[in-house]
Order: C-alpha cells, then sequence, then structure tokens
C-alpha cells in the first residue's frame, strides 16, 4: 500500500525543488513515487497543478503506436499500407491523448485541489504518493530542507510521522482557509 505525505512550503518555488530531490532519490532507487503533484498559489490567490505524470502525453504515444499497428494491418487487407498507418496513427494518438486528458491517475485531483485552496498565498504544497522507499536514506538526504516544510497531512504509521517531522523540524499542521 502506498503511503500519501503532504508538504507545504512558504514560497512558490520550493515544493518543485523537494520534488527534484525526491526525483534523483528516485533515480537511486532509493525511493518509487507512484505520483507527485506540486501545487502553487500565486499572489492572486489562484492555484495551479503541476502534474508530473502527463497522461495527455503518454496516451498520444501509446495511441500512435497502437494507431499505426492497427492501420497498417487495415491498410493491409485494402491493399494499402501506408495510409493505413498514416491514418491509424493520427486517430490513435487523438484518441489516446483525449483518453489521457480524462484519466485520473494516483492521488485524487480533487483532493489536491481542495488542499491547495487552503495555502496562503505566494506558496505551495507538494504532494507525494510513495509506494516504497529507503526511510533511512531518505530522510537523511531530505533533511537538508528541515525548517523550510512543514507537514499538511500524512498516511503514515505515527512512528513513521514522528520520524519526518524530526527530520523536517516540522510538526502537523491542519490546512485552514485563507
Amino acid at each position: 500500500m502506498s503511503d500519501l505525505i503532504v508538504l507545504g512550503f512558504d514560497h512558490i518555488d520550493d515544493a518543485a525543488k523537494v520534488l527534484a530531490e525526491c526525483h534523483k532519490l528516485e533515480s537511486e532507487y532509493l525511493l518509487d513515487l507512484e505520483d507527485a503533484v506540486v501545487v502553487t498559489r500565486n499572489g492572486n490567490g489562484k492555484a495551479k497543478l503541476h502534474q508530473s505524470v502527463h497522461l495527455e502525453a503518454a496516451g498520444a504515444s501509446w495511441g500512435l503506436l497502437s494507431g499505426g499497428f492497427w492501420g497498417v494491418l487495415v491498410g493491409l487487407l485494402c491493399l494499402n499500407p501506408l495510409a493505413g498507418f498514416v491514418i491509424g496513427s493520427a486517430v490513435g494518438a487523438g484518441a489516446g491523448a483525449v483518453a489521457g486528458a480524462l484519466s485520473d491517475y494516483g492521488i485524487n485531483d480533487n483532493f489536491i485541489r481542495s488542499i491547495g485552496d487552503t495555502i496562503p498565498p505566494n506558496t505551495s504544497a507538494l504532494f507525494i504518493l510513495i509506494r516504497k522507499c529507503q526511510p533511512e536514506k531518505v530522510l537523511k538526504d531530505i533533511s537538508q530542507f528541515k525548517n523550510h516544510a512543514r507537514i499538511i497531512q500524512t498516511s503514515l504509521s505515527p512512528e513513521d510521522e514522528a520520524r519526518l517531522k524530526t527530520a523536517l523540524g516540522s510538526t502537523l499542521q491542519t490546512p485552514s482557509a485563507h
């Protein structure tokens, strides 16, 4: 089962910095992220979601490949495989992009928006869904962000949450509307 951690930051670009560090840890096989989303809230109070998994692009790529394959097969039956490939690829890419745009993967977008609407203007939040990790090594690495992050919400056990609080020098803060 995956664990959800939501961290709040006082600066608009801090969440992206921590996410970049999480991706570095992922490339070192110390962290396995299922999903990650950065929410920024500008000075006007408008929240924006920055998804780390772009489903439109993934859907379009898959649609391009599968549409091209099926287009060639149908084209062979009609004695025009090149036209079948071109038409099948175009239709597949378009259908895949639409399907990707309509999909919700990982952390529920409505949940992200509801928490994102509670962070103060000119701040950010990081939502990470972790499949598995090497806690000692990950906590040691993210302790460099000590006193920059506050814990908004987690699904961690009380012991693991206490370890995260210690690593970040943070306390659990309930989101409130501003």
